[in-house]
């Protein structure tokens, strides 16, 4: 690496006319996603695709319709369906009751009728750089099912808190393709 040259008579603080960060920070391209557990399990979805997010309600099972489609609700007088996507991550376990869960509501230009996808818990609205979010290239040696049944795009590496470990520990978030998920269903 070659060594920069510099100006003595230069300050290190940012004055009237400088950024405060270097140049290369702000071409980071970043995604904002919606994280939520699913059993231990951790996800997320780009937060475009997230129209609300409800307690969810009863839910009417319809007869033979897939099982991973837990049924309809009511939603502000609109019928929307709920589907479980805990199959198609390969999430292990049961759901908890009912009570204790929230409905991802999806805002797709192309759905006939609402659908919303229910979930353990919404953790947080995270914005990620790029280069924190790993896309099929960079995960195939990963054997999870989601990735396997391809309704994955990736696995975001978030750096853990501070106080939870020591080092530079990593959660992995499986970043979820809802578009892949629901062609499942078809």
């Amino acid at each position: 690496m070659e060594a920069q040259e510099t100006d003595p008579t230069a300050s290190d603080a940012p004055g009237d006319d400088e950024e405060a960060l270097p140049v290369e920070a702000h071409d980071v391209e970043t995604r904002q996603v919606v994280e939520f557990r699913l059993g231990e399990d951790y996800c997320a979805v780009d937060i475009d695709e997230v129209d609300g997010i409800v307690e969810i309600k009863k839910v009417t099972r319809i007869p033979r319709t897939p099982d991973p489609i837990d049924g309809v609700m009511d939603l502000r007088g609109e019928t929307t369906a709920i589907i479980d996507p805990r199959e198609f991550l390969g999430v292990e376990g049961e759901a908890p009751d009912t009570d204790d869960q929230n409905v991802l509501v999806l805002d797709r230009a192309d759905d006939k009728q609402k659908i919303g996808i229910r979930v353990d818990e919404v953790l947080e609205v995270a914005t990620y750089a790029e280069d924190r979010i790993d896309t099929d290239d960079d995960i195939s040696n990963l054997e999870t099912r989601g990735i396997e049944e391809r309704v994955s795009r990736g696995i975001i590496r978030k750096p853990q808190a501070e106080d939870e470990v020591e080092g530079d520990a990593l959660d992995l978030v499986v970043w979820v393709d809802i578009d892949a998920v629901i062609d499942q269903l078809k």
